[in-house]
This record gives structure tokens, C-alpha cells and sequence, in this order.
């Protein structure tokens, strides 16, 4: 790693460590941070704050971990106090409580499946209870397999990758948009994979193909309330999704086909959500926003 202050110029093919990535123990998903090797880098050292979301009220999906921490992180030190959501990496979720709270803000960590319609709405009518609004919504839990073949897939799977990262987005955003005043966003996280996919990653590749058009056409509709929809679509980035979900050959060489030669960090994607929940986005709704390390979005 060069240097975590970001005001210096550096080479962004040389600023985060590159394949070939250490072998990893064996994780059980989503995966654990604390297994990881090498550590991401969620911006503790490097993301400073402006006060671009003074006073707002941020819910986070998959918030423990991954790019999740990163985005609650940044929302923290531009002044959104944070609601994370999380399935069970009790761990995870506090360590990203004790880093939205040392930056100023309020955190509130809630466990739960988003798979479950009613956890979803209760999640949302517990950001209106705590702070008596919510602002912004970040749908980013994302569950993943990979399969080299669609016989291997088990049914189930598939259909627990699409209640997870498709099903859940249109509950939350279902209770979320009446609470919501104009000049609220919602961001939605897509991938490269719905513009490239993959055939080992059949399921979470049409989720995320799904998580695009879902954004672009609750666009249209949202800004009849004053509500911003858009999205953020990541190629790789080094969370603790990829070793827990990936074949050891696999996430080794993780990123190796992106122009930098590497993955992301998670603190690489946090300023676009910022941007994108932020009122200097007043103009941008039904976007996509590639983060992809020069991988083309067609």
C-alpha cells in the first residue's frame, strides 16, 4: 500500500495490495473480516468527511462488512447518523457501530434476515422510531454462489440469491418511499456482472442484472415524491463475500482482469454513495454508477 492520504497523487494500479491474494482459511458466507488476509481497507485512516450529509438518516443493508462498512463509514464522517442492517457477523456489525460512533454520528445495529418481507418494514419503522425520518436507503446485502455448472446449482439456492438481493430491495423500498421526503435517495447496489456476466455466477449475475432495471424504472416513479433512485455497479472488490463464496484458484487472482491488475478496496467505492446520496446529486435519478477498474459497462 503507498499512502492512505488520498490527496496525493499516486499510481492507483500500486495504492492497494494486487494478486496474487494469500490463501485463505476456509469461511462460511457471507464471511468474516477478521478472516481475512490481506485486511480491507474501509477508509479509517484515509476518508475525510465534509459535512455533505449533516443531519441525515442513512438505513444500510449489509452494513457489517464489505462495501456496506465502507459506505457507513463515509456516511458517518459526512454527518449521517446510521441504521446497520445485518444478518449475523455480530463481530462485523459493531466494529462498524464503533466507527460510525467515533466519527460523530449515531449508529444503530439491527440483525435480521432481509430475505423475511416483515423484518424489512420493521427495519424502516426503526430508523422512523430512533430519528423520526430516513433519508437515505442503501440496498447492498448480496448473496452469491458459485457453480461451474447450472445442474450443480441447488433450486433453493437460486432462489434464496434472488429473495436476498432482489427480493429484499423491492420490500425495503416498498415501506421505505412513503416515509421519505423529497430530496431523499435511495442507492441500489448492481455489479458488472449484469453487463458481464459470468457462468459460475449464473444466479447472482441475473440478480444483479434485475437490481439495474429495478433502478431505472423505480426512477421514474420515485420522483413524483421528490426521490432519487440510482445505482452503484462494482466490478471486484475485496470483501469477505469473495473468499468465503469463491474456489481458492479463484479469489487468489481476484481483480487480475481489471485495468489496475487488482481488486478494489471498499473505501474506493464509498465516495460515489456519497455523491449519490448527497444534494450535489440533485440532477442525477435512474443512473448507473460503474466502479468497475476500467471494465466496460456493455
Amino acid at each position: 500500500m503507498v499512502s492512505t492520504d488520498l490527496t496525493q497523487l499516486q499510481d492507483p494500479r500500486q495504492q492497494y495490495p494486487a494478486p496474487p491474494y494469500d490463501q485463505q482459511q476456509p469461511i462460511d458466507p457471507p464471511g468474516q473480516d477478521a478472516q481475512m488476509n490481506p485486511k480491507p481497507d474501509y477508509g479509517e485512516q484515509s476518508y475525510k468527511g465534509s459535512g455533505k450529509l449533516t443531519g441525515r438518516k442513512a438505513l444500510i443493508t449489509g452494513a457489517d462488512s464489505g462495501i456496506g462498512r465502507a459506505v457507513a463509514l463515509a456516511f458517518a464522517r459526512e454527518g449521517a447518523d446510521v441504521l446497520i442492517s445485518y444478518l449475523k457477523e455480530e463481530k462485523d456489525a459493531q466494529e462498524t457501530v464503533r466507527l460510525v460512533e467515533e466519527s460523530g454520528c449515531k449508529a444503530l445495529a439491527i440483525k435480521g434476515d432481509i430475505q423475511d418481507e416483515t423484518h424489512c418494514q420493521q427495519l424502516v419503522q426503526q430508523a422512523i422510531d430512533e430519528w423520526g425520518q430516513l433519508d437515505i436507503l442503501v440496498n447492498n446485502a448480496a448473496f452469491q454462489r458459485t457453480h461451474q455448472k447450472i445442474t450443480e446449482m441447488p433450486s433453493d439456492e437460486f432462489e434464496q440469491t434472488f429473495r436476498t438481493n432482489v427480493f429484499s430491495m423491492f420490500y425495503l423500498c416498498k415501506a421505505a418511499m412513503p416515509q421519505m421526503k423529497p430530496g431523499s435517495s435511495i442507492i441500489n447496489t448492481t455489479s458488472i456482472q449484469a453487463y458481464q456476466p459470468k457462468s459460475q455466477l449464473l444466479a447472482y449475475a441475473a440478480t444483479k442484472a434485475a437490481i439495474a432495471n429495478f433502478t431505472k424504472a423505480l426512477a421514474e416513479e420515485a420522483m413524483e415524491s421528490g426521490i432519487r433512485v440510482n445505482a452503484v455497479a462494482p466490478g471486484p472488490v475485496w470483501t469477505p463475500l469473495i473468499p468465503s463464496t469463491m474456489p481458492p484458484e479463484q479469489f487468489k487472482k481476484f481483480g487480475d482482469e481489471s485495468y489496475l491488475k487488482r481488486a478494489a478496496q471498499p473505501v474506493e467505492l464509498a465516495p460515489v454513495y456519497v455523491l449519490l446520496a448527497s444534494q450535489e446529486a440533485s440532477y442525477i435519478t435512474g443512473m448507473i454508477y460503474g466502479v468497475t477498474g476500467g471494465k466496460p459497462m456493455v
